[in-house]
């Protein structure tokens, strides 16, 4: 898994439409940020977005499949990113609405992970008077 710096630069240059991208090695290859949220990553000179259930059907449709990495011994692992029909990375507009949905796919799963778990409520004490 890699990720050029030649292809790094590329994709920093399509997202323009986007908006500002950070992009970090990471594991080989890259991670793709808007401000502190990761929404697309790079492997292989390949770009992918984030996607849930109401995206990934537009990357089927295309003949995309979903990242998928093998750790060593264990079983093939899939993950929410989704690879970009190769068109996009000519339509930088198109590329830049998928961006920005895959973004907010990415800031919702952000927020939802950040969310500290509920913990039981303490029992209320009455108060009583004393006559």
């Amino acid at each position: 898994m890699s990720a050029s710096e030649g292809f790094k630069e590329f994709v920093q240059d399509q997202l323009a439409s986007f908006g500002p991208v950070a992009i970090r090695r990471m594991f080989g290859g890259a991670g793709v940020y808007a401000g502190d949220v990761m929404f697309a990553l790079i492997a292989d000179d390949t770009l992918y977005l984030k996607a849930d259930e109401t995206t990934a059907p537009a990357f089927e449709a295309e003949g995309m499949a979903a990242f998928t990495y093998t750790a060593e011994g264990r079983k093939p692992i899939s993950m929410s990113y989704w690879e970009i029909p190769p068109r996009l990375l000519e339509e930088q507009y198109k590329l830049a609405e998928w961006a920005r949905a895959a973004h907010l796919i990415a800031c919702a799963a952000k927020a939802k992970k950040a969310k500290p778990k509920s913990a039981k409520p303490k029992p209320r004490r009455n108060k009583t008077s004393s006559a």
